[in-house]
């Protein structure tokens, strides 16, 4: 049946799936995002031909599991376990290459997402309308009207207008692949309404305009605060992070490039300051302030050690419940194998 490339896990993770058709760009985005590969390098990887399955495990918030599948799956073949495959998955990204003529795309579309749903309900269902890299912004909103509106219509024509399709522009040469990603991730997230609270309560009582909570492995952003998020300001996040993590790669204290001590200001010029500090071993906040509101940078330091403390608190329930589940499920299977053991003795 399905044998995968890379590293198992156990299956308290979430699963993410990228699917689509051949050539529509989802190696190559894994590899962006999660592996720092230029997107230039992309250009040569080889066809998937196999479901490659990789842990991502950067950090405690961002565990989870991706498989990358090979563009043509055929969902009758016996050996192709789909069901299992759909009941442990978490979302389900399908890439559509925006270049190409996406009818049989569309209709692909529409076949995994009706059967994936059949199995698990729960699944966020993610469309990537990729490659837009080439397109003017008036194309990219012409196509992305003209795919969510035939893709809906298909599902409304099945009876099945209870499944929601999120929708995303992106491409490898720009944020967007990081910004979509971010979205993604989000909502596999159980604390994040937690996380978002800390975030407004921090800057509201910092004098901050907009602070971003980042993995920094994968410039993936794991909350933001209330306000509406701009890519322009994003962007500038995952500048300062490279610069921060290229700095201390080059000229640091041997050791690791990102630790406790990690923290920057950058000073824009236009009375904007750029404030970064370590909160996990993997994550950081980015702050956006104004240069009268730094001024308090001790009152700033003060609220986020608060901050980063509630953080701490949030990480440790969250490692107490996955242990907990880890051992009931321990638990489980020796009682079976017990139960099993003295069926199957005869004395």
């Amino acid at each position: 049946g399905i044998r995968g490339c890379g590293k198992n896990s156990n299956h308290v993770k979430p699963r993410i799936l990228l699917m689509g058709l051949r050539r529509s760009g989802k190696s190559s985005i894994q590899k962006v995002v999660f592996h720092k590969m230029s997107p230039n390098e992309t250009l040569f990887l080889e066809s998937t031909n196999k479901i490659c399955r990789e842990d991502v495990s950067s950090s405690s918030f961002v565990s989870f599991q991706i498989w990358d599948f090979p563009g043509q799956i055929d969902f009758f073949d016996p050996t192709f376990d789909y069901e299992m495959i759909f009941r442990g998955t978490g979302a389900l990204i399908f890439v559509i290459d925006s270049q190409d003529d996406y009818v049989e795309a569309l209709s692909r579309l529409h076949l995994t997402v009706t059967r994936a749903y059949k199995v698990n309900p729960d699944i966020n269902f993610e469309v990537f309308i990729h490659k837009v890299d080439g397109l003017s912004d008036d194309h990219k909103i012409e196509k992305q009207r003209d795919i969510h509106k035939r893709a809906n219509d298909d599902l409304a024509d099945a009876g099945l207008e209870r499944i929601h399709l999120s929708f995303y522009l992106t491409s490898i040469y720009d944020h967007s692949i990081f910004e979509a990603f971010s979205k993604v991730v989000q909502k596999l997230i159980p604390q994040l309404p937690t996380l978002e609270n800390l975030l407004n309560i921090f800057i509201s009582n910092s004098g901050i305009e907009k602070a971003f909570l980042f993995d920094v492995v994968s410039k993936i952003y794991i909350a933001t605060d209330s306000s509406p998020v701009d890519m322009q300001t994003y962007e500038l996040c995952c500048d300062m992070i490279d610069v921060v993590i290229d700095i201390s790669c080059i000229y640091g204290e041997g050791g690791l490039p990102y630790d406790k001590e990690s923290m920057a200001i950058i000073h824009l010029n236009n009375t904007t300051v750029m404030y970064l500090k370590e909160v996990t071993k993997f994550l950081a906040v980015v702050c956006f302030l104004r240069k009268e509101s730094f001024e308090r940078k001790g009152l700033i330091d003060y609220n986020f050690h608060c901050f980063k403390n509630a953080i701490q608190e949030v990480f440790d329930v969250r490692v107490k419940v996955q242990q907990n589940r880890k051992l009931l499920s321990q638990r489980r299977w020796s009682k079976l194998s017990m139960t099993n053991g003295t069926l199957s003795n005869p004395h």
